[in-house]
């Protein structure tokens, strides 16, 4: 899918993609001009992971704390889906075409067998997928607009659930197809998905507390005998 004709300066193609910072618009390919081969290429190479939208390659930003987070929410669904044959998890990389011209990747994304073509997971680079939860850890860069037009393309594309993560303020806002208001989640308050996930649950501490884990001290830093 090209970029619509209607953008013709570069602040129009930003602000069609939610205003986001310039430096994460590739311009190689020229935006507009961008493939899913092109996509496949640039995120194999490890370098950066992008998304594929509207023929742009936009970079995902995803710092050490958001990466953490992510990863103990993968662990913690990805064991109760394994112990109750429920479906799988995918990560920061985990790359799906979520609508025609539309390539998006989820920091997080659990999608149930049923709705998975086959009952397996799919071998293709760039799978027809729209995840049943997606969940994104809010970045610095990441604006407001931005994260609206995802949640309503996840949902236009059968997407139940999307959560943001937002590491700066330990809360988790998530919006749910069915209801038009989202619900904010912090502090000691526990969070259940039964609609995709039955029996689900864990408290906001127990994620958000890993951005506070520390090591015990080594024994080369203990105090050593004066000599």
């Amino acid at each position: 899918m090209a970029v619509a004709t209607e953008i013709i300066t570069a602040q129009d193609l930003l602000d069609s993609l939610g205003g986001i910072p310039p430096a994460r618009v590739l311009m190689r390919p020229a935006p507009g001009t961008a493939t899913e081969t092109d996509l496949i290429a640039i995120n194999q190479g490890k370098k950066v992971i992008c998304e594929l939208v509207d023929g742009v390659l936009v970079e995902k930003p995803m710092g050490i704390r958001e990466s953490l987070l992510a990863a103990a929410l993968i662990a913690l669904i990805q064991r109760f889906a394994d112990a109750h044959k429920l479906g799988f998890v995918t990560g920061e990389a985990g790359t799906m075409r979520v609508m025609p011209g539309l390539v998006r990747v989820p920091d997080v994304a659990f999608m149930a067998w049923g709705r998975v073509p086959g009952n397996r997971v799919p071998t293709q680079p760039i799978p027809d997928l729209s995840p049943d939860l997606a969940i994104e850890v809010l970045s610095v860069s990441n604006t407001k607009a931005e994260m609206e037009r995802k949640i309503g393309e996840y949902f236009e594309s059968g997407t139940t659930f999307v959560w943001l993560v937002d590491p700066k303020t330990r809360t988790i806002t998530i919006h749910d197809r069915d209801e038009s208001e989202a619900r904010v989640y912090g502090g000691s308050d526990a969070i259940a998905l039964n609609k995709v996930l039955p029996g689900f649950r864990f408290t906001l501490n127990e994620l958000f507390d890993r951005l506070d884990a520390h090591g015990a001290a080594n024994d080369a830093d203990e105090e050593r005998p004066s000599s």
